[in-house]
């Protein structure tokens, strides 16, 4: 009996393949860490949003999650660390978008990246600002306390629906244009190449 032999074509092929999917997460997490170092508006940040766009282009989705989780890690590293506590729970909440689209092909339909992102906004406004109240001496714990934390923090919810939107649609209105494009592109190239044999 024959073995089989790997077949060098194929294996070229994966390997370009994850070239590709780990050059876009390395791309997308500098696009996060350098909107985070440099001057912006509380929480108006690109993470959310290229979290999902990641788990939507990549063909190994599973890598979608790194997006954000080494963002934060890269970014907190330069702005500084506080309680691992909540920053588990921040690194939880912005990896949210990207573990939801890889459990769900409807999620990650272009379509559906503006309500993704607004869930995406207020879930992390409704967890992270409870894990304030219940982790920090600032609230005392009772529900007027909390409540008083949600208050506060509205205009963080306000930036960060803001920012989860603006970078979505830069993201994948990019995306989208970017694969027109290349598809005129290559159906032209098939137009001329059709045209050369049938002269041939």
């Amino acid at each position: 009996m024959v073995p089989n032999l790997p077949n060098r074509t194929n294996q070229r092929c994966a390997a370009r393949l994850n070239l590709t999917d780990l050059s876009a997460v390395a791309f997308l997490i500098a696009i996060d860490v350098a909107a985070r170092i440099l001057p912006h508006a509380p929480d108006f940040t690109p993470v959310a949003a290229t979290a999902l766009f990641a788990a939507t282009v990549l063909r190994v989705r599973a890598l979608s999650p790194l997006v954000p989780i080494g963002a934060m890690l890269v970014g907190d590293a330069a702005l500084g660390f506080y309680d691992w506590r909540m920053m588990a729970v921040v690194y939880a909440a912005l990896a949210l978008p990207a573990i939801a689209a890889c459990l769900s092909t409807r999620l990650r339909r272009p379509a559906m990246a503006v309500p993704v992102l607004l869930v995406n906004s207020l879930t992390f406004f409704v967890v992270t600002n409870f894990a304030v109240w219940a982790l920090s001496p600032i609230y005392a714990a009772n529900a007027a306390s909390l409540l008083k934390c949600y208050i506060a923090a509205l205009p963080f919810l306000r930036n960060m629906a803001a920012g989860d939107l603006f970078w979505g649609l830069l993201l994948f209105g990019s995306y989208g244009i970017a694969r027109s494009a290349w598809g005129r592109i290559a159906a032209g190239r098939l137009r001329r190449r059709r045209g050369l044999i049938a002269y041939a």
